[in-house]
């Protein structure tokens, strides 16, 4: 036997499991390459970044002059933070032109923290030696100043108080005559009359909103001190008195001093650190008050902003999303609250803007603990550059891939067409136009291991019992006409011989008649019980029977009907219980035994053996007389198959067959197989077996019922 005719090829349905996962293994590993990559470059990029940040820390180390150059200690005043402005503002009662500054609005006047009237909020700037401040008033009832009366406490206005440069005590009010700019007054100590002309210094803009007032205003730093006390009030008049309401202000609590402090940049730290950028970069100093005293670099924006509908830009934020490789993001307040807790930290992280960044902080140390933190912000363009052009190179290798698939694809599907086309040529020759059988099986496919060749075998297989099934109609006139015309004979010449003898010999004539006409009949039978007996089947009625004595009865009848010949019954010792149609095990074993008489060496024993198995039994029926053909072991049980002679009577390859379906019906098979010393035959019926307790439950129900 040829080792290549056992070894097939794989299915239909794994070939092409296996190229499609063929496909996907080239822009996985691509992508794998990719994201591997963008960690590498995120990695130096953050640890370069972590290097200028601590490089830049050991220059405020131990500085606590450069921390503490504010006049006053903080813990004594509530303090106004005037943020620096990156961007040119313009007076126009609008917020928008801030930047991100306009995110830092601080609420004055509120009331379990719900707005009340007259509440405003307020937000600080700093830029080009001016103070910008811009209020968002709350007033339901807006009340304008009429330039005809000289006192301008009458109507809604705006209190600035601060310190001058000679240490006296400042006030400004900023009248709201009508939407548009606004003139702001130097005012008397009780806020009713002006001091003189407007202050032309002090400049600002009105919007009138639904919910109140929009003020925007600026004044130069240079009218306040050196200790820079600040404070801004709202003056609400609602009554048509004209009187003061109410006074909402940022001026501090009764257990603090003074005015509000303002917080401005650093000048000895910005002179330190200015230079130190590089492009694309910012430089920031904070303080352990979370405060930024310095700052350097313009604002981050990305040199080469993609657009939204960019497909590269949105498979690149897809992989960077999905990637596990990629450190997730933090918040400028984590990275800040690390880094003042004394760790060095890089991470990636998004502007308000949607830039991407990477944020690296270092702490400044002292002897006396943690001076503040330096961060230093990139952002990623080379990084997203880098993927971007990553991404089109991956989809161009992926669109080559899919037409190399495309043309795989297509040839494999013409491959397997032809394959079928060939298999249903063949198929379609393998019977004439008369229905006559040209072949007994198909050549094409027969060693292919996928669906084709299942469908080649099976095909083959259906053309060989066909074969059968037709050499058996060929055979059937003649066989038919044998035998029918042996009994037809006999009878005829017994009537012809009753017609002529006397009376007397009638009977013996009358007798050969009567057998010649059970044996039409006989023919008749056999050829009526392969037809009938799978019908016959379900109307039969299974009872729990003892197979032990079952078969003792069988084989004690069949002795003295078979006296000529020693049939040898060996059972168990113990009751076997089935659950069987009696009179249909009757007729199988009597197949058996015909068959085995037909077939034993005159004067050698039949054998019949009863095994129990547990769960089954095991009936075996053994012959000495010729063996089976190897190739014949399974057809044996098919219809019309038979292994006897030309000279054989009244068999016509039934009797097998019917034993077949009788096993089968009754849950259990049949097999034919050599007696190992090469002497005989045994036929084994295998029937499923009961036990004692279900055979019991089934008496007891049958009982009841």
């Amino acid at each position: 036997m040829k080792i290549g005719s056992r070894i097939r090829g794989p299915r239909l349905r794994t070939k092409l499991l296996l190229l499609a996962l063929g496909v996907l293994a080239l822009p996985y590993l691509s992508y794998l390459q990719l994201a591997e990559m963008e960690r590498l470059l995120m990695e130096g990029q953050s640890h370069a970044q972590l290097l200028t940040a601590e490089g830049i820390s050991t220059l405020f180390n131990d500085r606590e002059d450069l921390f503490n150059d504010l006049p006053v200690s903080l813990e004594d005043y509530e303090s106004l933070f005037a943020h620096p402005i990156e961007d040119p503002v313009r007076l126009d009662g609008r917020v928008d032109d801030w930047g991100e500054v306009a995110t830092r609005m601080e609420r004055f006047g509120a009331e379990d923290g719900r707005d009340r009237d007259g509440s405003f909020s307020l937000v600080l700037g700093e830029s080009g030696g001016f103070l910008y401040g811009f209020m968002k008033i709350l007033d339901d009832t807006r009340w304008y100043r009429e330039p005809s009366l000289l006192r301008l406490d009458n109507a809604d206005h705006v209190r600035l108080s601060f310190i001058r440069t000679d240490g006296e005590e400042g006030r400004a009010l900023i009248t709201l005559s009508r939407p548009g700019v606004t003139t702001a007054y130097r005012m008397q100590e009780d806020w009713r009359y002006a001091e003189g002309a407007p202050a032309k210094q002090i400049q600002g803009h009105l919007v009138e909103t639904d919910q109140g007032y929009d003020v925007e205003f600026r004044l130069p730093l240079s009218l306040l001190g050196s200790r820079r006390y600040f404070g801004v009030a709202f003056a609400d008049v609602d009554t048509p008195a004209r009187e003061v309401r109410a006074i909402t202000q940022t001026l501090p609590t009764a257990d603090k001093e003074g005015f509000n402090l303002v917080i401005l940049r650093s000048p000895e730290l910005l002179k330190v650190i200015e230079g130190l950028g590089y492009s694309g970069s910012r430089i920031l100093v904070i303080d352990p008050q979370r405060r930024v005293r310095a700052e350097t670099g313009a604002q981050l924006i990305a040199s080469n902003p993609p657009r939204e509908a960019d497909w590269v830009y949105r498979i690149g934020q897809w992989i960077r999303r999905v990637s596990s490789t990629v450190p997730d993001a933090g918040t400028i307040d984590e990275i800040i609250d690390n880094s003042l807790a004394g760790g060095p930290i890089a991470l990636p992280r998004t502007l308000e803007n949607g830039v991407e960044v990477i944020t690296a902080a270092n702490p400044i140390v002292s002897k006396d603990g943690i001076l503040g933190t330096v961060l230093v912000e990139q952002n990623m363009d080379e990084i997203l550059a880098f993927q971007y052009e990553a991404i089109e190179r991956v989809m161009l290798v992926s669109a080559l891939i899919l037409l190399f698939v495309f043309l795989a694809l297509f040839a494999f599907s013409a491959r397997l067409a032809w394959r079928i086309r060939n298999l249903r040529r063949e198929a379609a020759a393998a019977i004439d136009e008369y229905g006559r059988l040209r072949t007994l099986s198909l050549k094409a496919e027969q060693g292919a291991g996928d669906e084709i060749g299942d469908l080649s075998r099976s095909v083959s297989n259906v053309l060989t019992r066909l074969h059968q099934h037709n050499t058996f109609l060929e055979n059937m006139p003649r066989t038919l006409r044998h035998e029918i015309n042996n009994p037809l004979n006999t009878l005829s010449t017994s009537l012809q011989h009753l017609e002529h003898e006397s009376p007397s010999a009638a009977g013996k004539y009358l007798a050969s008649a009567k057998r010649g006409v059970m044996l039409i009949g006989s023919i008749v039978q056999n050829l009526a019980d392969a037809a009938n007996l799978e019908e016959s089947l379900q109307a039969e009625e299974l009872e729990v029977i003892d197979m032990q004595q079952f078969l003792e009865r069988y084989f004690a009848n069949l002795t003295t009907t078979q006296k000529h010949r020693e049939i040898v019954f060996r059972g168990t010792s113990h009751p076997v219980l089935a659950r069987i149609a009696d009179f249909r095990v009757e007729q199988l074993l009597d197949k058996i035994i015909d068959n085995a008489i037909d077939f034993h060496h005159p004067g050698s024993p039949i054998k019949v053996q009863l095994d129990d198995y547990g769960d089954s039994l095991q009936i075996t029926v053994a012959n000495r007389g010729p063996v089976l053909p190897l190739i014949d072991g399974e057809a044996l049980f098919e219809s019309m198959v038979s292994h006897r002679g030309p000279q054989s009577r009244l068999h016509f390859g039934l009797g097998l067959y019917v034993v077949r379906v009788i096993a089968e019906y009754h849950g259990g098979s049949v097999r034919a197989a050599n007696l190992a010393d090469g002497s005989g035959v045994a036929i084994m019926v295998r029937l499923p077996r009961l036990s004692s307790v279900a055979a019991n439950e089934e008496l007891q129900a049958a009982r009841s019922s």
